[in-house]
């Protein structure tokens, strides 16, 4: 592939937030803060240039994030991933410990959606049969 070819190929920062979701800010942040894997490119102008397999790592990055994986593992993650080969049964490690947070908030999201279902089955009943007031009636 030449070099005319890869630049045609490559994307600008603008299209890479709209394809993951992350603003400008948030790419840039992403580059000065080492969660991507290799090196942002740049046009002989000097602009970002992304390639599809940036956008692929970024979309990871995102659901990890948004699953509350904290910067400094996602920086840890990034960081593996850059040294290649050999460090895999670290990279289980880190993605094992995350799996298993949110398996844990998962846990804790399902008990509370539990409540609120006994609750809003308490409110239909009383509704239903007429007799809501003073559900929860701090002045009786």
């Amino acid at each position: 592939m030449t070099t005319d070819d890869a630049a045609a190929r490559s994307l600008s920062i603008g299209e890479v937030a709209e394809q993951t979701g992350l603003s400008v800010h948030a790419l840039r942040f992403y580059e000065r803060e080492g969660l991507l894997v290799g090196p942002v490119r740049r046009s002989s102008g000097g602009r970002r240039r992304y390639t599809s397999f940036d956008v692929d790592w970024l979309l990871i990055c995102v659901k990890l994030r948004a699953s509350g994986m904290p910067i400094a593992d996602l920086q840890r993650f990034a960081e593996l991933v850059r040294q290649g080969p050999g460090n895999e049964a670290e990279r289980l490690r880190l993605l094992d410990a995350h799996r298993l947070r949110v398996d844990a908030q998962i846990e804790a999201l399902e008990e509370c959606r539990s409540v609120i279902a006994w609750k809003v089955g308490v409110y239909a009943e009383h509704l239903a049969d007429g007799e809501a007031g003073g559900l929860w009636d701090p002045t009786v």
